[in-house]
């Protein structure tokens, strides 16, 4: 008989660290080194007879094998004459961290060596939306999915210093991976940017994400009500001056909406609906200023500018430098989305509505959401009637913001939509119903197609070169009782376009 040699296992010596849905090689070899074909070798973790992988006179055998590393070991081979028994495990999950054992056994001489296998995984950029006004200051939130094990997260300045984050949610996924939620309130009123950074301790790898911040998110308190609340007491008896103040604001807010004193920064654009775009299932009004949905598909030609899948039209204007503001009065139900897309867009076939497909937009179907990939659902309190577009082409950045309240809706980050031609974006679903107008009259002729069309939608546009203008227009605060939606729009809006 062949004498038995003695030997030992040998593993790494430190924890081997394996990325989830990739594979794996867990190190073990004999020394000194000799031909572990015909030996035992045996992978286990706690149990010795529920094994992860068996190699047995000459073959793997997989009678015993935990259920969970069915159809996933393999024994490298290549190397087993001399003495490597290091084992494969493909599609690693997180489960599959902990202890396990090489065992090497030859006739009556056993040896084995342990090894710690490390689970991680690194999850999703951050996505950090502006969610609402909260305690003098804005909420901003940070979501990410796909990590392992349980991230640290960290909020930063425009300088790299931490910040105090409000609140953090952190829970288990379908795919048993953690997902993150960090809340954080900010108060500065000062344009600045804003970093979510999260971290995985494992593999000592980190992803960012950063948003700038405008000043005209701060929530602002209006000179006028805090003047009128120290001096109403004392001209509280003196009745006649009151009325001749009024009076005064009333003529400001009646007939006329004009510009503010730097009018030769804006630029107001009368802006139309292309009909070249437009699916044959969108009517247009003969000012291509009104959009809705038709009663039967129009017979119109099949060019290469048209929709034909989504019920979508394109506005006829562009933009590929500036800043432009618009807001859009969507009423207060059916099914609609608003937003932005690129030149470039597909108009044929189904595309994708998200930054994917060159689309920018908030939507509301089934829910509320930003059509981001995948969609993020906007839990506010109430679906804004009435949105404002904020588009700034030269940071790649797209806002949207609640036009009743002021409340931000969501952002798209800087650098989310690209240099090129961008166009404004509307999608229509059946049974819902616009009517854009741009610049139109104040007075009874607005009341009157409120009146007419339930849902009723007015667009203001303005081509914004300057952050003080838009500022000047949020220190007014918001329109006063009577006042038409025609001079609530954007900061300065511009002269009414007949």
């Amino acid at each position: 008989l062949k004498p038995t040699l003695r030997f030992s296992v040998t593993g790494p010596g430190h924890p081997v660290t394996a990325i989830v849905g990739e594979a794996i090689v867990l190190p073990c070899h004999l020394s000194p080194r000799m031909s572990a074909e015909n030996m035992e070798v045996r992978w286990f973790r706690s149990e010795f007879l529920s094994f992860v992988h068996l190699y047995q006179h000459g073959k793997d055998q997989y009678g015993n094998q935990m259920p969970d590393y069915r159809g996933r070991t393999e024994l490298l081979k290549a190397g087993i004459t001399d003495g490597n028994v290091s084992l494969q495990i493909l599609n690693i999950r997180h489960s599959d961290e902990g202890q396990y054992n090489c065992f090497v056994q030859d006739g009556s001489v056993y040896e084995e060596a342990p090894l710690e296998l490390k689970i991680a995984a690194l999850g999703s950029n951050p996505l950090i939306s502006v969610e609402s006004h909260q305690d003098g200051g804005i909420r901003v939130v940070c979501r990410s999915a796909g990590w392992y094990p349980e991230p640290k997260v960290l909020w930063r300045d425009h300088s790299g210093q931490e910040l105090p984050s409000l609140s953090e949610a952190k829970s288990l996924g379908d795919s048993d991976l953690f997902e993150t939620e960090n809340s954080i309130i900010i108060k500065e009123r000062s344009n600045q940017n804003l970093s979510c950074w999260i971290r995985n301790t494992v593999l000592n790898q980190e992803k960012e994400s950063t948003v700038y911040v405008a000043d005209f998110f701060f929530p602002r308190v209006n000179p006028w009500m805090v003047a009128l609340s120290v001096i109403l007491p004392v001209l509280f008896g003196f009745i006649g001056f009151t009325v001749y103040l009024c009076k005064i604001k009333g003529k400001r807010h009646r007939g006329k909406f004009t510009l503010p004193q730097r009018s030769d920064s804006l630029s107001p654009v009368n802006v139309t609906l292309d009909p070249d775009t437009a699916h044959p299932w969108l009517v247009l009004s003969e000012d291509r200023k009104r959009v809705r949905w038709g009663d039967t598909q129009q017979d119109l030609p099949d060019n290469p500018e048209r929709f034909d899948y989504w019920p979508c039209v394109l506005g006829y204007e562009g933009f590929s430098s500036g800043r432009h503001c618009w807001e859009v009065e969507v009423g207060d139900g059916g099914g609609w989305a608003v937003g932005v897309a690129r030149e470039s867009v597909g108009r044929k076939g189904e595309i994708s509505h998200s930054p994917e497909g060159g689309i920018w937009a908030v939507e509301r179907l089934d829910q509320f959401q930003a059509l981001t990939s995948p969609a993020t659902p906007l839990p506010l309190s109430r679906v804004p009637s009435r949105i404002r577009v904020c588009l700034d082409c030269d940071r790649g950045q797209v806002t949207f913001i609640d036009a009743g309240d002021e409340a931000p809706i969501f952002t798209f980050p800087p650098g989310s939509v690209p240099g090129e031609r961008i166009r404004p974006w509307f999608w229509v679903w059946a049974g819902s119903r616009w009517v854009y107008r741009v610049g139109a009259p104040l007075g009874e002729e607005t009341q009157t197609v409120h009146a007419k069309y339930h849902t009723v939608g007015v667009v203001l546009w303005a081509e914004l070169q300057g952050k003080e203008q838009l500022g000047s227009r949020r220190n007014t605060g918001g329109p006063e009782a009577g006042e038409t939606l025609a001079s609530s729009g954007c900061s300065g809006a511009g002269k009414l376009i007949d």
